[in-house]
């Protein structure tokens, strides 16, 4: 049997997408302020690295983070949601750069904070935007661990806020013959939905309802896909519930119904769950 025969691609027709891509109104009260905000100075080699935390009302095991300071949709959409919600934002201040660039012993190093959760993937990401050394990888680690500290154990979902450009990522990158088929274990493909608006889940519950509702979605293959130091990978290999909500740059109304429309999903997942207390350290 082919490789490619455990992927699923669906096509939706026009009154089905019409039925249930609408943008729905989240039944919350509106919080408005945040709760609490504080920042981390974290040290990087000679850098300082902001690390923000905002809390919105009161703790709902929902954590948002984005690890790309260019990717400035997306956080917008989410804090306009989070007033609504309630919920977590853990923000990377990097002065609306992706990559970070710190300077350890006289070097300049940079690399993708999207790359840092396995030596491998520091290794290489290193390697591609600077230069390497032991000491470096062991620097960018630190920084590393210190992220994943942030994610309390109270922590029921981590969503992942990205945006990217046109057709330089999009839900074609994980379809049969392209470069990430082999780290999906399903995809669905709205024909009527932009394929650079799309949801990675390590979760296959997350992925068929977000399927339901008609949005391009990616289910990881979390034993064999490629171990690119990614958070997503790092959540796959422990079996923590992550889910990537991605739109281009600038699409801010998609990026809010989309992360609306999850942010439902996992509050009727957790109406009859007691509320549990703990924030992000």
């Amino acid at each position: 049997m082919k490789k490619w025969t455990t992927i699923i691609i669906t096509f939706f027709c026009a009154s089905y997408l019409t039925a249930h891509s609408s943008a729905t109104t989240i039944p919350f009260h509106e919080v408005i302020f945040p709760k609490g905000e504080k920042i981390i100075f974290y040290k990087l080699g000679d850098n300082i690295i902001p690390i923000k935390i905002i809390q919105f009302g009161n703790s709902t095991g929902v954590v948002c983070i984005n690890l790309h300071d260019n990717e400035t949709t997306s956080v917008e959409a989410a804090i306009s949601v989070l007033k609504e919600t309630g919920g977590t934002l853990i923000k990377i201040e990097n002065n609306r750069q992706r990559l970070i660039r710190f300077r350890l012993k006289g070097i300049n190093y940079a690399f993708d904070p999207n790359s840092i959760f396995s030596r491998t993937g520091i290794e290489k990401s290193l390697k591609e935007n600077s230069t390497i050394n032991r000491e470096a990888i062991i620097e960018v680690e630190k920084f590393a661990k210190r992220i994943v500290e942030l994610f309390s154990t109270n922590t029921s979902c981590i969503i992942a806020l990205h945006n990217n450009t046109e057709g330089a990522y999009s839900i074609k990158t994980y379809l049969p013959g392209n470069e990430k088929e082999t780290d999906a274990k399903a995809v669905f493909c709205n024909q009527l939905q932009n394929i650079d608006d799309l949801v990675l889940t390590t979760d296959s519950l997350l992925y068929q309802k977000m399927v339901d509702n008609g949005y391009n979605s990616i289910w990881q293959e979390n034993t064999k896909a490629a171990k690119d130091g990614s958070l997503s990978i790092y959540c796959g290999e422990r079996n923590k519930r992550y889910i990537n909500i991605e739109t281009q740059h600038g699409k801010l109304v998609q990026y809010q119904q989309m992360l609306q429309k999850l942010l439902i999903i996992l509050a009727e997942e957790n109406k009859h769950i007691p509320e549990k207390s703990g924030n992000p350290q």
